[in-house]
């Protein structure tokens, strides 16, 4: 095997590596969505005294101070989602043309 050919499959192999760790980026971006759309739905259910936990403790705190900054937290979690989204997208591009170099160079 040519050096050139080892060099497009670790091309390859690297951008793959890429794209699973922006899948996995994403992963965990929308399981802190799944959290915050929880903790907000609680908080509309909520009656009595509400709670923030501020490190390794709970700290009572206003029900509307609480919701706001669950929003503007929310707000930018889907906007590192959205990022994350474009940049997976060009990664899925770049993979799938040098894996057709890979495979017209290996015919």
């Amino acid at each position: 095997m040519s050096k050139e050919k080892s060099k497009e499959k670790e091309e390859l192999q690297i951008l793959g590596q890429n794209l699973n760790t922006i899948l996995i980026q994403k992963q965990s971006f929308q399981s802190q969505l799944l959290e915050i759309d929880n903790a907000l739905k609680e908080l509309e259910d909520a009656k009595d005294d509400c709670y923030k936990i501020v490190g390794n403790i709970m700290i009572k705190s206003d029900k509307s101070n609480l919701v706001k900054d669950l929003k503007a937290k929310k707000e930018l979690v889907e906007l590192r989602v959205k990022t994350v989204e474009k940049q997976e997208e060009k990664l899925q591009e770049k993979f799938h043309e040098k894996q057709k170099e890979v495979i017209k160079n290996l015919k």
